[in-house]
């Protein structure tokens, strides 16, 4: 008798997107305090998880390569790892990550890797609802692994720890453009300059991108300048994204150096994304809310 297959557990890791991001002060350790609207795309990297005998990573998709050799030290080891240890069960599982999203790119896909690895292993090692707090667990992990761990629209205060629901939103197709510089969060925060701004939440649900789009004129993110500043090619972008035929609103997600173009159709995207092809960037056509 043939023995059983192992059962394996696949969970999307959404790339995230700040629709727009206010730094709004800074604790005296010198974390800044943030204000963001952030969505989740179905766009993302993929998680799959497998019974195995010992804790292995195994990493393919378009940009594996751009991850560091030493899995040991990857997020999705280090939330399996710290799992397992808040469980109080041995870490046994072959972890499978294929990348489709740039790495070091203002989108997330690290954060949201390791929220999908807290998913997936939780279900594969069969860990009863509530015997970990995977909230707190996630925070310890990076500011945005708690919100990526609910993957729906939301404002996101503190340090990224404290969690709101946003207004219902629009389904909106997108057009995401990368580079292909990395950019580390640390060193954008410290090119910042200027003081502060309050928050900008709204409460009222826009209808369509049209509607979002105007709420979103009035907000910026913060981090742009100085994203700028360490990589000119983000204010190229912003440009070319802006000036393509029915782009509602261009800005930067994050820390950079993605940015995003609003649309009203997936076609009206896509035709962009042809144009802006051209300049050898990332180009990615993908859609958000209508949940």
């Amino acid at each position: 008798m043939s023995a059983p297959k192992s059962k394996a557990i696949a969970v999307v890791a959404p790339a995230k997107v700040n629709l727009y991001l206010h730094v709004v002060g800074r604790r005296s350790d010198g974390y800044h305090l943030l204000d963001t609207l952030m969505v989740f795309a179905e766009l993302g990297d993929g998680v799959t998880v497998e019974t195995a005998g010992k804790l292995t990573l195994e990493t393919d998709g378009p940009f594996a390569a751009s991850l560091p050799n030493d899995h040991d030290d990857n997020l999705v080891m280090k939330a399996a790892r710290a799992l397992a240890e808040a469980a109080g069960i041995r870490p046994r599982a072959h972890i499978r990550l294929t990348k489709n999203l740039p790495v070091s790119a203002g989108l997330g896909s690290g954060s949201s890797d390791a929220a999908a690895t807290l998913k997936a292993l939780s279900r594969l090692w069969e860990i009863p609802d509530g015997a970990v707090d995977l909230p707190a667990l996630a925070l310890t992990l990076g500011a945005d692994v708690p919100a990526c761990l609910v993957a729906e629209p939301l404002f996101v205060g503190g340090i990224g720890e404290v969690l709101t629901p946003a207004p219902r939103l629009p389904a909106v197709d997108m057009l995401l453009v990368n580079p292909g510089v990395q950019l580390s969060t640390p060193a954008v925060f410290g090119a910042r300059r200027g003081g502060f701004n309050p928050e900008a939440r709204f409460t009222e649900p826009p209808r369509d991108v049209r509607e979002l789009a105007e709420l979103l004129k009035d907000r910026e993110n913060d981090l742009a300048e100085a994203a700028t500043r360490l990589s000119p090619v983000v204010r190229e972008m912003l440009g070319a994204i802006e000036s393509a035929p029915g782009c509602r609103l261009a800005r930067m997600s994050g820390s950079g150096a993605t940015c995003f173009g609003l649309f009203d159709d997936a076609e009206t995207a896509g035709r962009a994304k042809d144009q802006l092809e051209r300049y050898d960037w990332w180009c990615a056509v993908t859609r958000f809310g209508g949940g």
